[in-house]
């Protein structure tokens, strides 16, 4: 007999996972060819050389029992330092290893700052729409999600008018993904401002706390010059999760950290805690030879123009046959607007074609739907007639 907490988690298994397993079903009935997955953010850019170089140079130089061995449940100090390094070159920050923990990717990261930071019945605000997994994870340590909407006539920023008045006593944190997932959007500076300076005064009115989750795996793919906001620069009490599964194709290798500015509210205790926390999720610590390949590679560039040739691409393509679309910004999302009032009756009409897409329910984002769009540029192409044939029925 399964907990009374897994019953809906069960019931309400993820819908992007349901529709890659439908991609890997139909692929083998129709062939790899003739299937158009945009389901999952599983890149299709390899791995840069240099990883693979790494772990080679590491399993072949490096001490076996290190490599293959426990170390602090924070991480590799060297790794840890490297990280801490590349952020404070990059965003004149401050940080050193003692700011850095190394995590089971972003999830990993985000479970673990929640694990920390909250008590039952405390809420956490998500800004709609929003990376389905948010809520359960809340629900993990019995925290209550709280949906704030954002504006689509504003480029899909968040409404801080709503934002305002859910903030109580009860608010510990606010999740802010930036770029977004799902809608490919970027936060601006300005934005980021506006919430902090809304946060500071609402800090002061609850008499506690309030801080900013910056979910980053998304930090390096923005486009056009686009500039992402690196929030510890504008507001405390932020803490930051962070993947290299996107910006170096490594999904599979489950490698990230969470950063805690010392500037942060009890800082050093935080940390502390955190860092247990990650010990006794079961992770006990980040993979050790994966760490060790970061340190190495830390500096490495994303191949952010394959991301951006294919949502340029796909972006013209759609919206000439008619659909409404967000332009991308970052990230390999995108949101494009369903020709139909019910977006899971239009996925439903796309699998005729082929054609496997999220729909926005399943992000907080009713009437939308989701391409990922990290594919290869080939997929994008072969898919534009079905894509064309699917308009038809609409337009």
């Amino acid at each position: 007999m399964i907990s009374e907490k897994m019953k809906p988690l069960v019931a309400n298994n993820s819908v992007i996972r349901q529709m890659f397993e439908e991609g890997q079903r139909l692929a083998q009935e129709f062939g790899a060819e003739n299937v158009f997955d945009f389901s999952i953010g599983n890149p299709n850019v390899p791995a840069p050389d240099s990883v693979k170089e790494a772990i080679i140079g590491i399993l072949n130089t490096e001490n076996p029992v290190k490599v293959h061995g426990y170390m602090n449940n924070a991480g590799f100090l060297g790794t840890r330092k490297a990280i801490a390094d590349n952020l404070n070159e990059r965003f004149g920050t401050d940080f050193t290893e003692r700011n850095v923990i190394m995590t089971v990717g972003a999830g990993s990261a985000i479970n673990i700052t929640l694990k920390t930071m909250i008590n039952p019945g405390d809420e956490v605000v998500c800004i709609a729409p929003y990376f389905v997994e948010y809520g359960n994870y809340i629900r993990n340590y019995d925290g209550v999600p709280v949906v704030v909407s954002s504006n689509p006539e504003g480029g899909f920023m968040p409404r801080f008018d709503e934002l305002e008045e859910k903030i109580n006593e009860k608010t510990k944190a606010v999740i802010v993904n930036n770029p977004n997932n799902p809608t490919g959007v970027i936060y601006p500076e300005e934005i980021i401002k506006e919430l902090a300076t809304l946060l500071e005064r609402k800090q002061k009115e609850v008499g506690h706390p309030i801080y900013i989750i910056s979910d980053e795996p998304y930090r390096e793919l923005a486009y056009e010059g686009a500039e992402v906001p690196f929030v510890t620069k504008y507001y405390d009490n932020t803490i930051v999760g962070y993947s290299y599964s996107k910006s170096l194709s490594l999904p599979g290798e489950r490698i990230g950290y969470i950063l805690v500015p010392d500037e942060s509210d009890n800082a050093g205790e935080f940390i502390d805690a955190a860092t247990i926390a990650n010990r006794v999720s079961g992770c006990v610590n980040a993979p050790s030879l994966i760490q060790l390949a970061i340190e190495r590679c830390v500096d490495e560039k994303c191949n952010v123009e394959y991301y951006e040739r294919n949502g340029k691409r796909l972006y013209d393509a759609l919206s000439e046959l008619g659909f409404s679309c967000v332009k991308p910004q970052g990230a390999f999302y995108l949101w494009m607007k369903s020709p139909v009032d019910d977006e899971k009756e239009f996925v439903q009409a796309a699998k005729k074609y082929n054609i496997l897409m999220v729909p926005g329910s399943s992000f907080a984002g009713p009437g939308y739907v989701r391409i990922s769009y990290c594919v290869s540029y080939e997929q994008i192409e072969r898919s534009i007639p079905k894509f064309a044939e699917l308009a038809k029925e609409y337009f």
